[in-house]
């Protein structure tokens, strides 16, 4: 009898398991968003010094990687922006939107447009 119960409770200990991983594998399945910014820029200087750091301090609180930055741009096809390319990795489009409406974003973003127009979109990634 004691037997079946230890069959029980490792078989119930077992589905649990299998759960969590479960779980875990669909929460690591959503595909990342990809935010791109095209960034003409009018005073390069001011904007590296003065802008730069606060844009990327409120991307890092808002849980935004960034992936690639700056003005080294080669075109493959048509034309290409005339300043810097910006490429931030996030979780969802919640995560984005929370930070585009955070107090940072708009104190960096204050600054930023004195020295540059900005165009920019989201895309979804491909599930790993």
């Amino acid at each position: 009898m004691k037997s079946n119960y230890k069959v029980a409770v490792a078989l119930l200990a077992g589905v649990a398991l299998g759960a969590l991983a479960v779980q875990g594998l669909h929460a690591q399945a959503k595909p990342p968003l990809y935010s791109v910014a095209e960034i003409d820029v009018s005073n390069l200087d001011a904007y590296l010094k003065e802008y730069v750091p606060l844009a990327q301090a409120a991307l890092k609180a808002g849980g935004g990687r960034i992936l690639a930055a700056g003005q080294n741009i080669t075109a493959i096809e048509g034309t290409p922006p005339k300043s810097r390319v910006a490429i931030v990795e996030w979780q969802s489009i919640e995560q984005l939107n929370a930070y585009r409406k955070s107090a940072a974003f708009a104190d960096a973003r204050k600054i930023g447009d004195k020295y540059a127009k900005v165009r920019s979109f989201a895309i979804e990634g491909m599930p790993q």
